[in-house]
């Protein structure tokens, strides 16, 4: 993935390729890359004052969000290449959408929803692929591609979970975001998103619970754990997109 994205949509100029981590980052953590938008200004300002033609606001999110959005896609495909791929669609997607942005939602939302559009349009794509043109050489899923046997306990035990159910734990452990906005990214009434969370975590619990696994040690000395990733499942996260 290259880093310096907004200098190669703005001016044409690339910069040499930057390895990326699909570890999960607290955007509002990260340092500002760009002069002279001031530091602390939320993603929401920021987008509003790229629509009003500051090309420094588009830097700033970009490197809030570049990591995030990778690993988003990191845990969702096998291909790391294709994971960098996707990220740059996202972000040229939010150049191009910028001129019809309303601020009524948080921009981390808005760009998940992009993200997410911009996956079904590839998931649809490696289908249509593999039905009429085969596929030779097909890359192990990611959840077989941990380095841990915590790891590959736990992101094993989340494949067998309903697909909408395991979207959601995602959403919440890795993405970290609240009820609400995932409520709002799904369409979801957000009593149905409380409700499902909470199966899909009683189902993982079940479904750890036959094996003395490392997987089932990590879980019951972090019971609490619920607004982020558990031990277990940040584990799992370093062998993926490696």
């Amino acid at each position: 993935m290259q880093e310096a994205l907004p200098a190669f949509v703005l001016s044409s100029e690339t910069l040499p390729r930057k390895p990326m981590n699909d570890t999960p980052s607290s955007p509002t953590n990260s340092p500002a890359q760009a002069e002279p938008e001031p530091p602390g200004r939320s993603d929401e300002r920021l987008m509003l004052g790229f629509t009003q033609g500051s090309s420094e606001a588009f830097t700033e999110l970009f490197h809030r969000y570049q990591q995030p959005v990778y690993g988003f896609f990191c845990r969702r495909i096998s291909d790391p290449a294709n994971a960098e791929e996707l990220t740059q669609e996202t972000f040229f997607a939010l150049l191009r959408s910028k001129d019809r942005y309303e601020p009524r939602a948080l921009f981390r939302t808005y760009l998940y929803a992009i993200s997410f559009k911009i996956l079904r349009a590839h998931r649809r794509k490696a289908a249509f692929r593999a039905a009429f043109l085969g596929d030779r050489h097909p890359r192990p899923d990611p959840s077989r591609q941990d380095a841990t046997e915590a790891g590959l306990w736990v992101r094993r035990a989340v494949e067998k979970l309903d697909p909408l159910d395991r979207e959601i734990v995602m959403l919440r452990e890795f993405e970290q975001l609240s009820y609400a906005e995932i409520a709002d990214l799904l369409q979801l009434p957000l009593n149905t998103v409380r409700s499902r969370l909470f199966r899909a975590r009683t189902a993982l619990r079940d479904l750890l619970e036959p094996a003395a696994s490392p997987a089932k040690n990590v879980l019951e000395h972090h019971p609490t754990q619920t607004a982020s990733p558990n031990a277990a499942e940040a584990s799992a996260q370093k062998g993926e997109c490696a």
